[in-house]
């Protein structure tokens, strides 16, 4: 029963909307397919941390999520900034439920038990434009990222999963880094992050977090195993 995880799918199926225009992702839906069949078993769980789909609403989104139920394994699904399907969370679990979409499941303010780790995480918020409003964003992401973490189980080790970087070159989103240490959380993996900006991602320990981008062009896609435990620091 292992645990993966990948961020950034853009799935194009429903939409028409390929990334195969930019350099590295020739044929990535394919390649994405057979690294992900070679690796994932049926028992395995696999977080999806955000834009998986170019769709603009659920019903549109549903040929990417046929795809995505067809690969092995239980996908737990978080939101990323272009996933403009996304709905209140009974909304997309009745879509899951009348489509037969049994293996996903999604992330947004709660916690889901894989062995002995709780996957927990949210969408997170990067202060990439200085705006008054990303004040606000920032800071009810990091309320749903504490509810996500408050609700992991006893005994488990309580995993984070975003799509945006707390950490990213020069900028940073202290009030995501204070819930991380807050829930004493020692791993942080995040998406978002593409193309030479991958050269600026944190991959390595801030303030005793272990942080890891798992975009899929940067994990060429195929998904990240996760270890039980954590590196020792």
């Amino acid at each position: 029963m292992a645990l993966y995880a990948i961020g950034d799918l853009h799935l194009p199926l429903a939409a028409g909307k390929p990334m195969d225009i930019f350099s590295g992702w020739d044929g990535y839906v394919e390649k994405l397919e057979a690294h992900w069949r070679r690796l994932v078993k049926p028992e395995d769980t696999v977080v999806v941390a955000g834009d998986v789909s170019w769709a603009m609403g659920l019903e549109q989104s549903l040929k990417d999520f046929q795809f995505i139920e067809s690969l092995p394994g239980r996908k737990v699904i978080l939101k990323g900034n272009h996933d403009y399907w996304w709905s209140t969370k009974s909304k997309m679990e009745q879509f899951f439920a009348r489509h037969g979409l049994d293996s996903l499941q999604i992330l947004h303010n709660n916690s889901i038990a894989v062995g002995q780790a709780a996957v927990c995480g949210s969408r997170g918020w990067l202060f990439e434009q200085g705006e008054a409003h990303d004040q606000k964003i920032v800071a009810r992401e990091a309320a749903r990222l504490d509810a996500s973490l408050s609700s992991a189980g006893k005994g488990l080790e309580k995993v984070a999963f975003l799509h945006y970087p707390p950490v990213f070159g020069e900028e940073i989103t202290p009030e995501i880094i204070d819930v991380l240490r807050k829930h004493q959380v020692r791993r942080c993996y995040y998406g978002h992050i593409h193309g030479s900006g991958c050269r600026y991602a944190l991959n390595g320990t801030y303030l005793g977090i272990e942080f890891r981008l798992i975009s899929a062009d940067f994990l060429g896609f195929c998904p990240m195993e996760i270890p039980e435990k954590p590196n020792k620091s």
